[in-house]
């Protein structure tokens, strides 16, 4: 199998306060992972290392085979790696399509970024219908389903 991302050994500080210590992971093509853990545990410190939001103090990421800790964030996101966070972090006075259109501002084709947006709204279709709304101003689950697909 292929391997897609590999976390090997990765410590990672707050101040002077371990958040992760000699973690590793390995996710392989076709895998669905899920971080599980109490509060505190380290999920979030594992994801904002992955996303370049915090940077290691030692160990290496690899994402389909290319080093990329220490890689800025925006660098990360180019590559394809995008981080959902909780609380439906939407544009509440944009519209779904200016939100949806917000998770390609790193891609410069227009027939890509159209094909991606249909994608999108076939596989979250209550997004198609609200598409000319304000994302403020649907349920919780929608703004949920908007910030997959923003990611997406």
């Amino acid at each position: 199998m292929n391997q897609i991302l590999n976390f090997a050994g990765v410590e990672l500080y707050y101040d002077h306060v371990y958040a992760l210590k000699g973690v590793s992971l390995e996710v392989n093509e076709g895998e669905t992972v899920a971080l599980i853990g109490a509060n505190g545990a380290g999920k979030s410190s594992i994801l904002r290392a992955i996303t370049g939001l915090n940077r290691i103090r030692s160990g290496e990421i690899h994402y389909s085979g290319k080093r990329i800790d220490g890689a800025a964030p925006d660098e990360i996101v180019k590559m394809g790696i995008a981080m959902v966070p909780e609380g439906r972090r939407v544009f509440p006075y944009m519209t779904v399509r200016d939100n949806l259109l917000m998770g390609a501002f790193t891609r410069s084709s227009k027939a890509e970024i159209a094909a991606t947006l249909e994608m999108v709204l076939g596989r979250f279709p209550r997004l198609k219908e609200r598409f000319s709304q304000a994302a403020g101003t649907m349920s919780g689950g929608e703004q949920q389903m908007l910030v997959i697909g923003r990611a997406l």
